[in-house]
């Protein structure tokens, strides 16, 4: 198996290398495993023949931290990590996170705010004239004007705040391995304008040709319609075979964003999946604590791409796109048996899937050649008739990892898609997935039971939800199991006010489960969702859409899924008094809270 990369000149001098074709600048600290992006990156550039280093979590105070591996023949490469680095550091309510997982002992404070603008400006101050290309999460969905919920503005596009070269977007494998080939044969960074899956600056578009031109930086600034124009333009051509050019002007300046590159093909993603990563965090962090991201991918196996589930809070159509790609199950195979030779594995693969697990192809042949619908969904709101909906080649994927040795379970823990898995009219993946595949609990995603939530969601009906819950456990009875399920909710979206927290309330109450964790919608860069938070539109539809944006309310609607919670009583009772809703305060069985806060309940007065 080959060495971690350089991260220092002594590991350069132990190569033989006096110099590095590129160096990746990473927001995350080093893991050499598939799920963590610099990873795969620069493992495909190594593969390829280029001679690369890291420099994760670089002191960002000093230009010095970013010289310590000299200066790069061809490029810096720079992310912000697997999160973007705001999202990172604060919560919904945007109070500091107290915690990293992404850093050395899960601790805070090692990369800054808005980490892939302040990495590029002191690469500027180190070498001024080196090639800087950005990606990863961060850049791709910030590579438009965009609303910026922490300042709660319209910023500008992050390459034209970072100063860098060139933006990929996306997942960044082909176009980063063609910027690479051109560099190195000696192209000038500004001449790189016709590689699909890049975002680059120009002074103008006189040679662009069947392009489409957004609202400018300055109309969406001010005119929030036209940012919902720009955002639905950018939504529907978010397609690598019939999306267009698009150019955003911001001042004297124009983005251009060349159309998506094609999703990687079978034998591509199997080549990406095989490369020789140490699976681990570097050494240099052991003495730290290690690196608490890593102990959610350990074991786990990403064995998909893409997603068309198409909901409206989740930026994955702009950044993974809706085309479903999988690798081979011999590929996938080989992966788990390299899992089972690891000294730390107990027999337990804690996951096999990805965005959401099952969807391990297209939802239909259509896509692949005429590309994915520009103004239908393929789920909602309801399933398209050209969907394809089958789990057998997953639930033989997942037979055949169960038959290797040394492997007692295969648990699934990334998304599954309850309604497709509900349209499947063959119950054979249901009951084994009930069986073999559940930890003890099961959890799925059925957000809110609102229709008018659901709506704006992208999300199936209530009684999609309830059905599924009902099969769930007639299978676990039929088995013999007493398995759980547990409801992702989320407070706060686009289109909930009060009186739909209260009916959400109202189904926890019935459902006889008190959730320990709620989430409030998060405005992040990028989703159909922030948009109607900031425009108050739908962008689709141009209709109006009520948003819940006081933190006297979100605190309410958050309040009112944990009613049970002590310390939320006077913030559910407000909220039923608001609503009229006093009926639900009471001793009945439908009530969520008394009349009177108990004792104790009452903070006791020093």
């Amino acid at each position: 198996m080959s060495e971690f990369l350089p991260v220092s000149i002594e590991d350069m001098k132990k190569r033989g290398w006096e110099e590095l074709d590129f160096i990746f600048i990473s927001g995350d600290a080093y893991i050499d495993h598939p799920s963590f992006g610099h990873a795969i990156i620069t493992r495909l550039l190594e593969h390829n023949g280029f001679r690369v280093g890291i420099i994760p979590q670089p002191d960002w105070k000093s230009k010095d931290s970013f010289m310590k591996l000299g200066r790069p023949k061809i490029a810096f490469l720079v992310s912000s990590g697997n999160i973007d680095s705001m999202v990172n550091h604060y919560t919904a309510a945007k109070k500091r996170r107290n915690n990293d997982f992404y850093s050395p002992g899960g601790k805070t404070g090692y990369r800054p705010d808005r980490a892939v603008i302040v990495y590029c400006n002191r690469i500027r101050e180190a070498f001024s004239d080196v090639p800087i290309i950005i990606g990863g999460i961060e850049a791709s969905l910030r590579r438009f004007a965009h609303y910026d919920y922490w300042d709660d503005r319209v910023r500008n596009s992050i390459l034209i705040d970072s100063s860098a070269d060139l933006l990929i977007y996306g997942m960044g494998e082909r176009a980063i391995m063609e910027i690479a080939n051109l560099l190195n044969f000696g192209k000038k960074i500004k001449d790189i304008k016709n590689i699909n899956g890049i975002c680059y600056i120009s002074d103008n578009i006189d040679e662009l040709k069947d392009f489409i031109q957004l609202p400018s930086f300055e109309e969406v600034s001010m005119d929030k319609k036209s940012y919902a124009k720009a955002f639905k333009i950018q939504y529907e051509e978010q397609d690598p075979i019939r999306g267009k050019t698009l150019v955003q002007r911001f001042r004297n300046k124009y983005l251009v964003q060349n159309p998506p590159a094609m999703p990687l093909n079978r034998d591509e993603l199997d080549l990406i999946y095989s490369l020789p990563y140490k699976r681990t965090y570097h050494p240099m962090y052991k003495k730290l604590g290690g690196i608490p991201a890593l102990q959610e991918v350990e074991f786990s196996i990403t064995s998909n791409r893409g997603c068309f589930g198409g909901c409206s809070f989740c930026a994955l159509h702009f950044h993974q796109g809706r085309i479903v790609q999988s690798r081979s199950d011999e590929n996938i195979l080989k992966e788990a048996e390299i899992l089972t030779k690891l000294p730390t594995f107990k027999g337990y693969i804690h996951d096999v899937g990805g965005p959401t697990a099952n969807f391990k192809n297209p939802s239909c042949e259509k896509q692949l050649e005429h590309g994915v619908c520009k103004s239908r969904q393929c789920l909602f709101p309801t399933p398209c008739p050209n969907l394809e909906v089958s789990h057998l080649d997953y639930l033989n994927l997942l037979r055949k990892i169960r038959k290797l040795k040394g492997v007692k379970k295969v648990f699934i823990r990334s998304g599954i898609r309850y309604d497709y898995l509900l349209y499947d009219k063959n119950n054979e993946f249901f009951n084994e997935l009930v069986k073999y595949h559940v930890s003890g609990q099961l959890k799925v995603a059925p957000e809110h039971v609102s229709y008018k939530v659901l709506k704006l969601m992208g999300k199936p009906p209530r009684k999609v939800y309830d059905r599924f819950k009902e099969k769930y456990f007639e299978i676990n009875k039929k088995y013999g199991l007493k398995q759980f399920l547990v409801p992702y909710l989320m407070s706060s979206h686009p289109g909930s006010d009060i009186n739909a927290a209260i009916e959400l309330a109202e189904y926890i109450r019935d459902m006889g489960y008190n959730p320990e964790q709620v989430q409030d919608f998060y405005p992040t860069p990028g989703s159909l969702s922030t948009t109607m938070y900031y425009t108050e539109l739908n962008p689709i539809t141009g209709e109006k859409v009520y948003v819940p944006k006081s933190l006297d309310e979100k605190a309410m609607q958050r309040a009112l899924l944990q009613f049970k919670d002590p310390k939320n009583y006077d913030l559910v009772y407000k909220a039923l008094k608001m609503a009229g809703r006093e009926d639900l305060i009471g001793y009945d069985r439908k009530c969520l809270i008394p009349p009177v806060k108990p004792k104790r309940y009452t903070k006791v007065k020093r």
